[in-house]
């Protein structure tokens, strides 16, 4: 496997993070099951959407799909705090469900509480019968600590029980681009956009794996067939600066290598 620079690794993880790009003061939408949205929305619709679900929570708190659809709510606002609650207090009722455990562990890893979100999905998935959801989401939560290997094991697990999920396909795609295996990363979300259930996330991360390989001529073609003339350039072009200041940090570690040591 090779190896990336802390900060290389850093350039992936911003750009996985802000969904590829954000474009003006817009925000990612998240999804329940794949990592990695790029689907840039304003603040005023983000806002209107937590004020919707929140008049929904209020009259319905014990229903499952409610809950859920406000806490995603909060977390495309921002306030993962506040996500992290909702769910917590779900738990209780809803500690069984896959949907709700893995809703409740990613909730807690975008909080930065890594030990807990582990420790709440392994809780919830049973060993005799494991749920290939909870699974993905152990694995994407193994990546953003720095673990890609058991990650990759899990994912493996997962697509056994789940063959060809596209999802799954979409989070061991990233476990790879993330540690700077852009084909490998590539074949795999090239599986996961094959799929008729993938979404236009994959297909945008599937335009990521293309261009930090240089492939932009394709990774434009992917980018622009889903998304609004705007938002794909506002895509490519926050793609482009990154891929230049990722060329910056490899020409810098290049000159330090090449320093005598003291």
């Amino acid at each position: 496997m090779s190896r990336t620079t802390p900060k290389t690794s850093l350039a992936l993880a911003l750009i996985l993070a802000a969904g590829v790009a954000l474009g003006g003061c817009a925000r990612r939408a998240a999804d329940s099951d794949t990592t990695g949205s790029v689907s840039p929305q304003t603040e005023t619709a983000i806002r209107a959407n937590v004020d919707s679900w929140a008049k929904r929570y209020a009259s319905s708190p014990d229903d499952t799909a409610t809950v859920l659809g406000y806490a995603q709510a909060l977390r495309q606002n921002g306030q993962t705090q506040q996500a992290v609650e909702v769910l917590r207090t779900a738990m209780v009722q809803h500690g069984k469900d896959p949907q709700m455990a893995s809703a409740y562990g990613k909730a807690l890893a975008a909080n930065g509480d890594f030990e807990a979100a582990l420790k709440v999905i392994r809780g919830a998935n049973p060993l005799t019968n494991p749920d290939w959801r909870l699974l993905s989401a152990e694995g994407a939560i193994l990546d953003q600590v720095g673990n890609p290997a058991e990650a990759r094991r899990v994912y493996e697990t997962a697509l056994k029980i789940a063959p060809e999920e596209p999802s799954i396909l979409n989070n061991f795609g990233l476990s790879y681009l993330l540690s700077n295996e852009p084909q490998k990363a590539e074949e795999m979300l090239r599986r996961a956009a094959a799929s008729p259930r993938a979404d236009s996330r994959i297909r945008q991360n599937l335009a990521l794996a293309l261009g930090v390989q240089g492939k932009f001529g394709e990774a434009e073609t992917v980018a622009r067939a889903e998304l609004s003339p705007e938002q794909a350039e506002a895509n490519l072009a926050y793609l482009r600066s990154m891929l230049t200041q990722q060329n910056t940090w490899r020409a810098i570690k290049q000159a330090d290598s090449g320093k005598p040591k003291s």
